[in-house]
């Protein structure tokens, strides 16, 4: 998440299409991904990093239009992606039966959970901002609840009192929070409790993070597991 919020700030503030031109021209690249990732029969690393980034870019961009450009409060789109990301959750159990990602081996459960991704980084963005903001928190204590936030979720499911569904759909979606306000905290300016670091530099810091960590992991093979070539 916080490579998707410095990274769509820097693309929307330094590279000068505007925000509806960036939406459009990192839509284009994520749907172009997204064929991709569904061609695989297959885990690959780097095909499904590069979608995953691309999915963080787009949903932050969304939400920043809509905030930015069409005006909606942050209590809007809070609400606004909530409700979308449960309807997801609840039409993809409707028809699968499953939220596991560990059944994800057809088309169908695939789109679900793209679509689930899209909506809790869109999410991410809006909450995050909304506590940083809104309620008047700042960055670093808004990043600092919902990591606790996610320690209690950690803290559940290791003693037993979680299903570890719904423990890890509760943490992924605290994670984009925390993204998104350790994020603002990294490259706003300081006088409004940011530390500065720019757009650019905190891109660049996370995104060679990413491709280390897609370089191990491609080098390693860890993960890989072929799919079912009859069911996908």
């Amino acid at each position: 998440m916080t490579v998707g919020e410095t990274a769509a700030d820097f693309l929307n503030a330094n590279l000068g299409p505007g925000l509806i031109n960036t939406t459009y021209i990192m839509g284009t690249l994520l749907i172009g991904m997204l064929m991709l990732q569904f061609a695989q029969k297959k885990y690959v690393p780097w095909i499904y990093w590069v979608t995953v980034v691309l999915v963080s870019v787009v949903g932050t961009l969304i939400t920043d239009y809509l905030i930015d450009q069409a005006g909606w409060a942050f209590t809007s789109t809070t609400l606004l992606f909530s409700t979308a990301l449960a309807a997801t959750f609840a039409l993809w159990y409707a028809v699968e039966k499953t939220l596991s990602i560990h059944s994800i081996y057809t088309f169908r459960r695939e789109a679900f959970y793209w679509l689930a991704i899209l909506f809790t980084f869109a999410l991410g963005t809006s909450a995050g901002d909304q506590a940083a903001e809104a309620l008047g928190l700042g960055y670093f204590y808004s990043g600092v609840m919902y990591a606790a936030i996610i320690g209690v979720i950690t803290a559940l499911f290791y003693a037993g009192k979680m299903n570890g569904i719904l423990a890890f759909w509760l943490a992924y979606i605290i994670t984009r929070l925390m993204g998104a306000s350790f994020g603002d905290l990294l490259l706003q300016p300081k006088d409004v409790g940011g530390l500065a670091f720019g757009a650019a530099m905190t891109s660049v810091l996370f995104l060679a993070a990413i491709c280390a960590t897609i370089i191990y992991m491609t080098l390693t093979k860890d993960g890989l597991e072929k799919v079912p070539q009859d069911e996908r």
